[in-house]
């Protein structure tokens, strides 16, 4: 689910800048740094507000589970947030 969160904002962020920042015209060409600058801190704050989102509404549990030998040397840990 994040994974795809992560994706569909760099796709946006990506897109953005092709279409604002980037000028293709006979009398000027080239791409505003400023304007790409402003968008990926909006794309930014996007990201942070719904992974804060997703994460409270998650509850931010996490669930770990290790396994040992019985000697106490860890053979697998797995740390997942439910």
């Amino acid at each position: 689910m994040i994974g795809g969160l992560v994706a569909s904002l760099i796709v946006f962020a990506v897109g953005a800048i092709l279409d604002f920042a980037v000028t293709a015209s006979q009398y000027q060409h080239g791409f505003n740094i400023r304007t790409v600058g402003v968008i990926l801190m909006i794309v930014g704050a996007i990201g942070a507000v719904l992974s804060l989102i997703l994460f409270v509404f998650n509850g931010g549990r996490r669930h770990r589970m290790v396994v040992d030998d019985g000697r106490g040397n860890v053979i697998r840990r797995e740390d997942t947030y439910t």
